[in-house]
């Protein structure tokens, strides 16, 4: 029976794949829109498509983390409201190697408060020293559901993830704990069920072509035990 589960959730992450790509190939507005950005430091600039999935699941503002080099030589965060209006910045005195998005503190009305709790801000610093391997191209928190609590997955990993967990849920699927899957480029992604208080939550890491799956899941059981000093 459980073979069977993984095969149709790999069936449907093919499809996922093959209808996030066309759609983002095409500029489809279903999954990107334009907003611009000012580098609060020195104030370029910069026009930049983003996930529309993410700012609709979003209860309020949704932090995004603008790495070096993308607007500007600055990295900073923009808070976006629910119409994809930036409501304010923040400058940061550390670098952001990946473009983040995750829900700010206030939004937390579906996760019991969560994320506004320091666990949660000590798992996303975890995430993001996880991305300092340069294998790793992307890690990410997500509700069962799909929502987005934290992810800093490249774009087409980011949509096709959401709308995984989405299916999974909508199948009653949830009870997969764990799921490896490998992408035609040979990019591996490997998601786990984490559970806090109750609630439970999955933990995304996604690995470059060259990372075997044995390699990644000691990555996903050392970042596992990290988590479970801090919970």
């Amino acid at each position: 029976m459980k073979s069977g589960l993984n095969l149709n959730v790999l069936k449907f992450w093919k499809e996922i794949i093959m209808n996030a790509q066309t759609g983002i190939n095409q500029g489809n507005e279903e999954f990107l829109k334009e907003i611009i950005i000012r580098c609060p430091q020195c104030s370029t600039n910069k026009k930049l498509k983003i996930p529309k999935k993410v700012i609709d699941q979003s209860k309020q503002l949704t932090t995004i983390s603008i790495p070096s080099n993308l607007c500007c030589e600055h990295s900073f965060q923009a808070f976006v409201d629910k119409n994809f209006i930036v409501r304010g910045y923040q400058k940061v005195d550390f670098e952001f190697s990946h473009m983040e998005f995750y829900e700010s503190s206030e939004g937390s009305y579906d996760t019991e408060g969560f994320t506004s709790k320091p666990i949660f801000q000590q798992i996303i610093q975890l995430l993001r020293d996880c991305i300092e391997d340069k294998d790793i191209l992307g890690s990410g928190m997500f509700t069962v559901e799909g929502k987005v609590l934290y992810s800093s997955l490249p774009q087409t990993t980011l949509f096709n993830t959401i709308r995984e967990f989405e299916v999974r849920s909508e199948q009653h699927l949830i009870s997969l704990k764990k799921m490896y899957l490998e992408l035609d480029n040979s990019e591996k992604f490997i998601s786990t069920i984490i559970s806090f208080n109750g609630l439970k939550f999955n933990l995304v890491l996604m690995f470059s072509f060259r990372t075997k799956f044995g390699m990644g899941n000691l990555h996903m059981r050392d970042l596992l035990k990290k988590i479970e000093k801090i919970n």
